[in-house]
């Protein structure tokens, strides 16, 4: 499988640099001071307005990686709107407050856009059993790609356990998404453990600012161009 290369998405002049860099899908969020939360359904019309580009959005109303009834409600009518805006998939994800993968909750909010891919999201990096909430996941119908870092920390503490992880498991590998603080230099390790997912955000930004800069093409055609050299190396 070629590799796929995921960028964070805030506005539509994001969206247009990194299909210019080569991007292959988008995961389109606000607030990245609470680490992404839903995007108002006008950000969503105007970035498919200026991209081809798959679009997953965001399904988060708060910092937390719990939910509730109500915050459930809300999000089964925004995904509707997204759906309707040019959404071709979205992100979620919810942990009990025990830090297990709350599967009621994730497949209640799943279930009311059934056919509609989806990503769990770094709320994985929160449980306290990674081999349970794995096996969790797998019960999840539309779950197609799992973004993880291995650890709360990033990828620079995440990577040996993310690789392992992939190496016993090559199902687990096929729908793994390496990402948070993801740095080029984890990338030939992750690969080689199975691992062709990749997702960015921050390291293609100018400074790695989320307020002061946009995506930028060039860092974005650099991550491109790093998977496709280890595509070619096979």
């Amino acid at each position: 499988m070629a590799s796929l290369l995921e960028v964070i998405a805030l506005h539509p002049a994001d969206a247009e640099a990194a299909q210019e860099g080569g991007a292959d899908r988008l995961e389109l969020c606000a607030s990245m001071e609470a680490d992404g939360l839903s995007p108002s359904v006008s950000t969503v019309s105007a970035i498919r307005r200026a991209t081809d580009l798959p679009l997953r959005v965001m399904l988060r109303l708060s910092d937390s990686f719990t939910t509730n009834g109500a915050e459930l409600n809300r999000m089964t009518a925004q995904a509707q709107s997204y759906l309707a805006a040019g959404a071709d998939g979205f992100v979620l994800g919810f942990l009990t407050p025990d830090n297990v993968v709350d599967v009621e909750s994730v497949a209640a909010l799943a279930s009311t856009f059934a056919g509609t891919p989806w990503t769990f999201h770094r709320a994985i990096d929160a449980v306290l059993e990674q081999a349970a909430a794995w096996r969790a996941l797998r019960s999840l119908s539309g779950l197609d790609c799992v973004l993880t870092a291995g650890s709360s920390l990033g990828v620079g503490h995440g990577l040996d356990d993310l690789c392992k992880l992939a190496k016993a498991d090559p199902a687990v590998a096929s729908v793994m998404m390496a990402g948070g603080a993801l740095k080029p230099e984890h990338v030939p390790w992750l690969y080689q453990s199975g691992v062709r997912r990749f997702h960015v955000g921050s390291s293609v930004r100018q400074d790695g600012s989320w307020t002061k800069a946009y995506v930028n093409s060039r860092f974005v055609r650099s991550w491109r161009n790093l998977l496709d050299a280890q595509d070619s190396r096979g």
